[in-house]
């Protein structure tokens, strides 16, 4: 009897061998698969604010023009489809920033109290917050919205929209 049981015994250990090596490879193969979903969503959201900056209006200085016997002169570049996020002391509207970047904006500005995190962020704009780079995406977008002028980051990580004011004239 005792032979019978071990022999059993060894069979499930084998079984939950083999499942677990299973499970393994497709964790594996899930983790690659979500790896690639990922970069493909950010792939498509570059693309799609590319093409939405292309629409917008450029912002900057016109070309320089020169006199007809001068010698040639380098034009003044004009910001064009590349200038992911206008500098708010440009005088620039909300509407040229990409989608992603409005979107945030409205976000931020019905948000009331101290401002939202990266991950309310995410969660506000319906992006699944349990993917990290989703989150971290628009930390990103946050940051460099900190960084062009549009918000503030009040406290670690709390990102809040720049009022007008004397406060707001401090913070630049």
């Amino acid at each position: 009897m005792r032979a019978v049981l071990e022999q059993r015994e060894k069979a499930a250990l084998m079984q939950v061998e083999e499942l677990r090596a299973e499970f393994e490879r497709v964790r594996a193969a899930l983790a690659g698969a979500e790896e690639l979903l990922n970069r493909r969503v950010i792939g498509l959201e570059q693309y799609l604010e590319a093409l939405a900056e292309q629409d917008a209006p450029a912002v900057g200085k016109t070309p320089v023009p020169t006199a007809v016997h001068a010698p040639l002169q380098e034009p003044v570049p004009v910001a064009g489809p590349r200038r992911m996020v206008a500098r708010r002391e440009d005088g620039v509207p909300v509407e040229v920033l990409g989608p992603d970047y409005r979107r945030i904006m409205t976000v931020l500005d019905e948000a009331d109290g101290d401002g939202l995190t990266a991950r309310q962020t995410a969660v506000a704009l319906g992006w699944d917050s349990s993917v990290a780079s989703r989150v971290e995406g628009a930390r990103g977008r946050l940051k460099r919205l900190v960084e062009r002028g549009w918000l503030v980051e009040g406290g670690p990580g709390r990102f809040t929209v720049l009022r007008p004011g004397p406060a707001a004239a401090a913070v630049q």
